[in-house]
């Protein structure tokens, strides 16, 4: 499956799975084998990257995070993960047209929060125009207005009710914090997606 790529051999694995949504790749090997590699690549200018900086651009890239944005008791289609192709089944495949065909899912959205605001897990959404909730953060920034490094702000993913707008608030120490509502990803190759 384009662009994503894998080869073994032996104990190592080097793959491209994307999931940082930028131009990279993954190595898992023998841990004995990890201080001479990694001082080859630095050698040769490979910038690493950590887990923190690993999750600040899977946020631009609006992917999810398992655990935080889907677990066990959040259908696919409520985590942006409901696409397949057309002519073919699978394990759990009636289960989805069955809720789809129900409606009215959450679904999950990228929030911008109108000023200089840090949006972090946890915090809830509100209506735009009322104190109605909503629903909640589900991956936000840490401890920096740059959750996305490309953007040089903050933004988040959040599970919302459905129709609720373009434009929503987030409590933030009891404060309600105006935000867009975006349709994720922020960046793609690099490049923003959304206004800012």
């Amino acid at each position: 499956m384009k662009p994503f790529r894998a080869a073994q051999k032996g104990d190592w694995f080097v793959s491209r799975t994307g999931y940082t949504g930028e131009d990279g790749f993954e190595i898992v090997y023998p841990a004995a084998e990890a201080p001479a590699l990694w001082q080859s690549l630095l050698k040769t200018g490979v910038a690493p990257c950590g887990p923190g900086a690993r999750d600040t651009l899977r946020l631009e890239a609006g992917l999810n995070l398992c655990g935080q944005d889907m677990d066990e008791t959040v259908s696919p289609l409520e985590s942006r993960l409901a696409w397949r192709p057309a002519d073919r089944d699978f394990i759990g495949c009636n289960a989805l047209e069955a809720q789809r065909e129900r409606g009215r899912l959450r679904h999950l959205v990228g929030l911008l929060p109108t000023g200089r605001e840090v949006l972090r897990r946890h915090q809830k959404v509100f209506l735009f125009d009322s104190d109605e909730p909503v629903g909640e953060i589900t991956s936000g920034g840490y401890r920096s207005l740059n959750s996305a490094p490309t953007l040089q702000r903050s933004i988040a993913l959040a599970r919302v009710a459905p129709d609720i707008g373009e434009k929503c608030r987030v409590s933030i120490r009891g404060q309600a914090v105006p935000a867009r509502i975006v349709k994720p990803p922020f960046v793609r190759n690099g490049k923003p997606l959304v206004e800012l």
